[in-house]
């Protein structure tokens, strides 16, 4: 049989796994290719951004690639409906964390309470607060991130930062907080006046 010939046979998604075991990096390149428009129409279509879309499939080709590395790997479905699943839970869990850090940031404490109403679009709260936690300078912007981003502990915060208690850090954590407030509204205003 011709190589034309075989070109044009259908190849079954087990071969894909099997040229990807094989370190294929050209099938590599069109499972990427073919499967990327339905990961980024999930994520977008769920509250992200298009960087967050290609974020999240790059990951879940990552994911793919090294489960096919693994000689006990089977696929039992298709390869579209697997990286579906690998990536809807991945912008499931991305979605929880960014909740959990704007739902505490607007209840942590009488001093932070704000009116929601005043911020409008989703999208550009988020790109505020990440502005925001990155200008903030140290110790905050990494308290902060590890225990809103990494789900790192209080007693994990207390031992890397040297703080005598857990009370301690967590007085530390309030006052960048109300500092992440400040400097989130005023990310935020410049973003909603331009």
């Amino acid at each position: 049989m011709s190589s034309d010939m075989r070109q044009v046979q259908p190849v079954s998604e087990q071969e894909i796994v099997n040229s990807l075991r094989g370190g294929d990096e050209r099938v590599l390149k069109v499972v990427y290719k073919q499967h990327y428009q339905q990961i980024a129409h999930l994520v977008v279509n769920n509250g992200g951004s298009l960087e967050e879309a290609k974020d999240i499939y790059q990951e879940t080709i990552i994911i793919f690639y090294e489960k096919t590395q693994d000689e006990d790997f089977v696929l039992n479905c298709r390869i579209n409906t697997f990286l579906y699943s690998i990536a809807k839970r991945l912008w499931l869990k991305q979605l929880q964390l960014k909740n959990r850090f704007v739902n505490e940031f607007k209840m942590d404490g009488e001093a932070i309470e704000m009116d929601w109403t005043e911020v409008g679009n989703r999208e550009d709260q988020y790109n505020a607060m990440h502005q925001a936690l990155d200008s903030m300078g140290e110790p905050c912007s990494t308290i902060l991130k590890d225990f809103y981003i990494n789900a790192a502990s209080m007693e994990d915060i207390t031992e890397k930062f040297g703080y005598t208690n857990s009370d301690n850090a967590k007085t530390q954590k309030y006052k960048c907080l109300k500092r992440l407030k400040k400097l989130f509204f005023s990310f935020y205003n410049n973003e909603a006046i331009q």
